[in-house]
């Protein structure tokens, strides 16, 4: 059995106990006392400057503090500035920004003083500056073009904000940039690439700035950047080298790492303490280097440090001065590594050793002052008296100031005073008040008399006896009301009265006197101590094995205090039970029904009262279920003779017998009632019991007359309801709930609505049902309006305000009396339609295509209901590139929440827009505000609509083409690019034409003729050139051949021919295979053999060609006589009889298996006549002469 036991009774009381012990001794407010600053503003204190600057100095003290404000040192006349309020019988300073007011003009360093008779607080010197947003500088951004495997770093310099932004990279989708080992992010906000790859090639690498105090983003012109492979480079150096020519750029390279950020092998860090200490390496490389940091001569401290951005940041927290020294940080990959060296210097603003505290003394008494505190430098220490440097102060003959403590000796009621101690060096100061206060006050128990404490047997025992007084009271504890005093070892007795019992025991409890007593008086407290016996849980869940299926119980009977209620928790390997009706959980027991695997584990029985807890857990083991014969399995047989007992107001007693379960167990009883007083014939749930128990305590409503049956379960299913019981009614009594979901709200802008779910029959408790409905507005001095209504679920209020807040209460009540006292819930009375449209429209026009507006918010007042958001509507006016209007449609985009300001996407370029916007609550849309009129600028255009090649001749064409469907600006020129494509399909040089962009039509001169070209067409505005559209077109031939290729072509002669052609050719090709593995000659072998050349030798077993036909790709003959191309064009390198002359020309090469490629790899401008060779598949009548 795994068994544990734990018990907690009062850490709760020690805590609280240790926190008494170090607070300063209080003094009663009903005591005179100089001023205490409660509450401040921060030393440095950033504001929003749209909102009120609110400069918070609160004090008490008796009598109450008056306030003053100094500000730059000078003393701030606060009623000669109408923008500047002090808030009553407080020091709180109120400037007013949002009626006219300028945060800027207020910027300074402010200081409160709380000042009474008897002294003067001041607070801390409250640095203002309203928060900032700049807007990006505007650059021009060049694209930035990298070789695949480089590194490369992407500047962000987001401009200088107060609070700093928060800095992100985004794309124009506003989806962030992934990042990873190879690109992150650094501290500045630049973005690394420690390698660039292909994927890296984008347009819109975006940097944000996010500044949180105004709730703005600011966002960089995108960044381009082009990755080069090498796969693409060395096709471009391919397409332009020939042969004989050496290309191909080297592959991408692997480097060792080096540092992108800090650069140098040492650096420098000032840190101070407490802060977060962040540290930096980036390196470049390929592979992607990995970063290890190191301390020199030490260990990364534990528990504070923790690694970011890909191990490239080191974080530190809450540093001090032991985290100083050298930290390296070694950049490695498969090539080499370096390192970095960072000398970090940890440097502290002043801190505390020992504060100076509240100082209560009587006349003649003495007393010190301590203000102790470090830092690095060493701060220095000086005192004020009163808000006064003390050598100025008024001279005080009980004080004398000895460095960084104050003694003084028999002190006056004059001497009473606040002193400020300041410690300061070069990174900060403290500032803390410390007052004397010198009274003459009989003892004082703060403690409530007859207080009980309750304690377990054998825990501690904290009697408290809070006390003031001045002189300060010496405590004395008793035993009892005539007991003598308490002394010996078995008591501790601490310096704020406490009395602690370190184990307290039965004999321990009873009463105890506190007696405070110093020269003026004497008072005594008694309060009540009460041991109570400990929680124990006498029998404990025992280890189980269970098989499959079965069912299993665990035990957890406990022993308890009679006073105190238990509450036994079940956990399942320490976490809730599963939600299945399967586990039962009874008085003393967890049963699990049906065990499955998923059962296994451990489970915990936990029992808690007010004042201890135990625990205890055994383990269940699920084991297979051993083969069993064929049993059927039914439902059970219903219960019988069901019997009741106990009858009480609110709970009967009852019982049954249960019927057969057939072979599977029972699980459970359901126990149903039937009201036959409000609802005959109707049965309801009631309770569920496990399938172990044949009685259960019902809990009863008044005036209901009940009925009951129990119905069995088993795995099967339920069994029939058994016979119903006798009849009990219960007497009539006041409801004891009270309608749920109760709800205030209006239906028009003068009523309040008010609903419910009205409470069932049997819930009603006796006749009569009604409810009584009240209301009240909240936040006014009114009282409660009543009615009492029927049983109804609805009551309307009419007359009131418009959208005002109410407290609403609904209490249900019959002849008998009230429930109790209902809870209260806010509604509101109805909305209306905001009476004020959205102040202050500005729109910021980001780009061509997007646009920011922003808004004043509507003052909450004037929504008039609940603020659910703003809506844009904006509409294009016009393009201002085409005068033409067009049907306006409204877009509408809506902004939910108190949201100031939005991003209107999706605009067309150079284009003029109106938008206004309106505040929405629940009613509907408030007015609009006036339209604001605002432009995009150009962008560039899109294709041209069209581009049509028409009257081709032999050496021109005509090109007709339409204006883009959308500008986007002024047209400026289109641009023509094209090139011709031969035969193999590669494309020729590339010739570019700038045309006018008030033409719409050209005719091209000077072509080649037969062949085709490839044409790209797109339009320029100002911004730049919009995309292309592409078509081809070819010159013709002559127009008889152009004829004859047309008429041929179309022929079914024709295609007959073409078949018994290149069956021919097949029947040539195999008689020729056959002939050369017998060995037999053949007009180019012939030639071979004459030459008797050893270099060509190889050819006559290895070379695959023949002297009647040429390659299948080239159509060049190889033998005199055949006919010549289409082009009808001869050259001696095409007409030479054998393989031998081709070898010896200079465009003649072999392969090193013999083969012949002279015309494959040969120079381009030594090829015959290419450049008059169609692209287009060879013609009908080429295809004859190739073959004839």
């Amino acid at each position: 059995m795994t068994k544990k036991m734990s018990m907690s009774t009062s850490k709760t009381s020690l805590v609280l106990f240790l926190c008494q012990i170090i607070s300063a001794l209080d003094v009663p407010l009903d005591l005179s006392q100089p001023p205490t600053i409660t509450q401040q503003s921060p030393k440095d204190y950033i504001v929003d400057p749209r909102e009120n600057i609110v400069i918070q100095c609160e004090a008490k003290g008796k009598p109450p503090p008056s306030f003053s404000w100094t500000r730059n040192g000078t003393h701030f006349d606060i009623d000669k500035d109408a923008q500047v309020t002090m808030k009553p019988n407080s020091g709180t300073l109120v400037i007013n920004i949002m009626n006219g007011g300028k945060a800027e003009a207020y910027e300074g360093v402010y200081q409160c003083t709380a000042r009474n008779e008897r002294g003067a607080a001041v607070s801390n010197n409250i640095v203002i500056r309203p928060s900032r947003s700049p807007l990006w500088t505007k650059e021009k951004l060049e694209p930035n073009h990298v070789r695949e495997g480089d590194s490369l770093v992407l500047h962000c310099r987001p401009p200088v904000g107060l609070p700093p932004p928060i800095i992100f990279w985004m794309d124009n989708a506003f989806q962030r940039l992934p990042q990873s080992e190879r690109v992150s992010q650094g501290l500045n906000g630049d973005l690394y690439f420690s390698n660039v790859q292909p994927e890296d090639t984008r347009e819109d690498y975006i940097c944000y700035a996010r500044f949180n105090h105004t709730q703005t983003i600011q966002q960089k012109q995108p960044i381009s950047v082009k990755v080069f492979s090498m796969d693409s480079l060395n096709d471009t150096i391919a397409a332009n080298l020939s042969d004989t020519d050496i290309y191909g750029a080297k592959p991408v390279t692997e480097r060792q790492p080096v540092l992108l950020t800090p650069t140098g092998s040492a650096s420098t860090k000032v840190e101070l303490r407490g802060n977060v200490l962040l540290l930096e390496c980036i390196a470049a490389g390929l592979p992607t280097p990995v970063i290890r940091w190191i301390k020199e001569g030490g260990e990364l401290p534990a528990n504070r440090t923790f690694f970011e951005n890909f191990k490239k940041t080191l974080k530190i927290i809450d540093v001090s001065e032991a985290d100083s020294g050298n930290y390296k940080c070694i950049a490695r990959n498969a090539l080499g590594s370096v390192h970095h060296v960072i000398s970090v210097t940890v440097k502290a603003a002043p801190y505390w050793i020992t504060a100076p505290r509240n100082l209560v003394l009587s006349p003649g008494e003495d007393g010190t002052l301590i203000c102790r505190a470090n830092g690095s430098p060493k701060p220095s220490i000086s005192w004020l008296a009163n808000g006064v440097p003390i050598a100025i102060a008024p001279e005080d003959p009980s004080r004398k100031v000895d460095g960084d403590t104050i003694i003084f000796s028999h002190v006056q009621e004059r001497s009473s005073a606040v002193y400020q101690c300041n410690a300061s060096n070069e990174y900060g100061y403290l500032l803390a008040n410390a007052f004397v206060n010198v009274l003459a006050e009989p003892p004082r128990i703060l403690t409530p008399a007859n207080k009980l404490y309750q304690v377990i047997a054998d825990s501690p025992a904290l009697l408290d006896c809070a006390y003031f007084g001045s002189p300060k009271p010496e405590i004395e504890w008793f035993k009892g009301v005539k007991g003598s005093i308490l002394r010996g070892n078995e008591y501790v007795f601490h310096d704020n009265g406490t009395l602690e019992i370190p184990v307290a025991q039965k004999s321990n409890a009873g009463t105890y006197t506190c007696v405070a007593r110093n020269e003026l008086g004497k008072i005594q407290n008694e309060v009540q101590l009460e041991i109570k016996d400990p929680t124990m849980i006498i029998k404990q869940p025992e280890y189980k094995v269970i098989q499959r299926y079965g069912q299993v119980s665990f035990e957890c009977i406990i022993k308890h205090d009679s006073t105190l209620l238990p509450t036994v928790t079940w956990l399942k390997d320490n976490d809730e039970l599963p939600d299945d009706e399967r586990f039962l959980v009874g008085k003393d027991n967890l049963t699990i029904m049906n065990v499955t695997d998923k059962d296994d584990g451990t489970y915990t029985c936990i029992v808690n009262t007010t004042l201890d807890s135990v625990s205890a857990s055994a383990v269940l083991t699920v084991v297979a279920a051993p083969p069993t014969p064929a049993i059927i399995y039914a439902r059970p047989n219903p219960p019988f003779d069901l019997e009741l007992t106990g009858q009480l107001e609110r709970s009967i007693d009852l019982s049954w017998i249960p019927g057969d379960e057939n072979n599977s167990p029972i699980t459970s009883f359901v126990v149903e009632f039937e009201d036959a007083l409000h609802e005959p014939g109707v049965w309801r749930y009631q309770t569920e019991v496990p399938g172990t128990q044949t009685m259960a305590q019902l809990k009863l409503s008044p005036y209901v007359n009940y009925s009951f049956r129990v119905i069995a379960v088993n795995r099967i299913g339920r069994s029939q309801p058994s016979e119903p019981s006798e009849q009990y009614l219960t007497k009539s009594a006041s409801p004891d709930e009270n309608p749920a979901n109760v709800q205030g709200i209006g239906s028009e802008p003068d009523n309040l609505v008010i609903t419910w779910e009205p409470l069932k029959g049997f819930q009603s408790n006796g006749p009569g049902l009604q409810y009584k409905v009240s209301w009240r507005q909240k936040d006014v001095d009114d009282e409660w309006t009543s009615v009492i209504v029927a049983n109804v679920s609805k009551y309307i209020v009419s007359g009131t305000p418009t959208f005002v807040p109410y407290e609403v209460k609904v209490q249900a009540l019959n002849d008998l009396g009230y429930a109790p006292e209902p809870s209260e819930v806010i509604g509101h009375s109805g909305e209306d339609l905001p009476m004020v449209a959205p102040g202050n429209v500005q729109v910021h026009v980001i780009n061509s295509t997007l646009a920011k507006v922003h808004w004043d918010p509507v003052p909450l007042k004037s929504v008039r209901g609940h603020l659910q958001g703003y809506k844009v509507y904006y509409w294009k006016v016009q393009s201002l590139s085409r005068r033409s209007r067009r049907h306006i449609e409204k877009k509408i985009l809506t902004f939910r929440g108190n949201k100031t300001f939005g991003m209107l996407p999706g605009l067309e370029p150079y284009s003029s827009y109106k938008l206004n916007v309106r505040v929405v609550n629940g009613k509907g849309e408030g007015p609009a505000s006036p339209d604001k009129v605002f432009k995009t600028p150009e962008g560039v255009p899109s294709s041209p609509s069209f581009l049509k090649i028409t009257n081709p001749t032999l050496d021109s064409l005509t090109l007709e083409w339409g204006s883009p469907t959308h500008p986007n600006g002024v047209l400026t020129s289109y641009t023509l690019k094209f090139q011709p494509i031969n035969n193999t399909h590669e494309l020729g040089p590339l010739v570019e034409i700038r045309i006018p962009a008030n033409e719409s039509s050209l005719i091209l001169k000077n072509l080649n003729y037969s062949t085709r070209y490839k044409f790209y067409f797109n339009a320029q505005t100002s911004v730049g050139s919009g995309s292309q559209i592409t078509e081809e077109a070819v010159t013709i031939m002559d127009e008889a051949m152009a004829s004859r290729q047309v008429d041929i072509a179309t022929q079914g002669w024709f295609i007959g021919l073409m078949c018994a052609v290149a069956l021919l050719i097949l029947i040539l090709l195999i008689v020729c295979f056959i002939r050369r593995n017998k060995g037999g000659k053949y007009p180019v072998k012939e030639k071979e053999d004459a030459h008797a050349d050893p270099e060509i030798q190889p050819m006559k077993e290895d070379d695959g060609t023949f002297g009647e036909y040429s390659d299948a790709e080239d159509h060049k003959p190889l033998k005199k006589g055949s006919r010549t191309p289409s082009d009808r064009t001869v050259k001696k390198e095409d007409s030479d009889d054998s393989l031998v002359d081709y070898g010896e020309g200079v465009n003649g090469q072999f392969n090193e298996d013999g083969s012949f490629i002279g015309q494959y790899s040969g120079k381009k401008e030594k090829e015959p006549a290419e450049g008059n060779e169609s692209s287009e598949a060879p013609s009908p009548v080429n295809a004859m002469n190739s073959f004839v």
